[in-house]
């Protein structure tokens, strides 16, 4: 459907029904997908915002910020490894909410240790990493996620996934400014409308964001990557908010 539309690749994030990356026969599996996207000419990023794959009774538990942090490392590594046999463009990720009983202090060594332990795996398998702020959680914003890269070492294969309506949301800058100012770092974007001060992910017209500036500021910063569109609330209306959402971003 996908590629029936026109577009030009897919933001595949692995999950139970989606190239589950704990299911029996996975090496089979990948290679079918890799078939799949090979004949229908679509690239492909590797998200990993499953909200109940590794424990089906806590949203996105557990975090790299939590005790029991190994079984999301397990998650990233396995999301690697799968991104390596498919090509992607990039594996993307985040950092969590901050539990209420751990401080921040600790938080945030637990991130950039798992950071670090998972960009030496990337590193292995030749795959490029996106980090994504997220509005609510640790590393919420474009100057979060420039603390984190610096803590790093200010490493090449760490860069940003940028979700343009949370741009909107908590940045303090206009959102083709936000482009901008992460142009040398730009390996996923995700597209959305959305309002300030509200982490909703609106169709496209709903919202505040006035669309053509940022994708001029997407093509004058050189990105040639794919640009997502991620209404998690819409699946329901899949096949019609995919169509009206493409006609709507080409009108741009």
């Amino acid at each position: 459907m996908i590629a029936d539309l026109g577009y030009d690749g897919v933001a595949l994030t692995l999950d139970t029904d989606h190239l589950d990356p704990f299911a029996d026969e996975l090496p089979r599996r990948v290679a079918a997908v890799g078939r799949r996207l090979e004949q229908l000419g679509l690239g492909v990023v590797i998200e990993t915002g499953a909200r109940y794959l590794l424990d089906p009774w806590r949203k996105h538990s557990p975090t790299l910020l939590e005790e029991g942090r190994e079984l999301r490392l397990d998650f990233l590594r396995r999301a690697i490894d799968i991104g390596a046999d498919l090509g992607a463009e990039a594996v993307s990720f985040w950092a969590g909410v901050k539990p209420a009983d751990v401080d921040g202090s600790t938080a945030w060594d637990r991130l950039v240790d798992g950071c670090a332990e998972t960009l030496d795996r990337a590193r292995r398998k030749d795959v490029t990493l996106g980090f994504e702020p997220e509005p609510g959680m640790l590393v919420d914003d474009i100057a979060a996620w420039r603390k984190l890269h610096a803590a790093l070492g200010s490493p090449a294969g760490f860069g940003i996934t940028l979700d343009i309506g949370h741009c909107r949301c908590l940045e303090p800058d206009p959102v083709p400014d936000c482009v901008t100012a992460v142009a040398g770092h730009l390996v996923n974007v995700q597209i959305d409308d959305m309002r300030r001060g509200t982490h909703e992910h609106l169709e496209f017209g709903t919202g505040e964001i006035d669309f053509p500036p940022v994708l001029a500021a997407l093509s004058a910063a050189g990105y040639t990557g794919l640009v997502a569109v991620e209404l998690p609330r819409h699946s329901h209306a899949a096949p019609a908010v995919a169509a009206a959402s493409l006609d709507f971003l080409r009108s741009c």
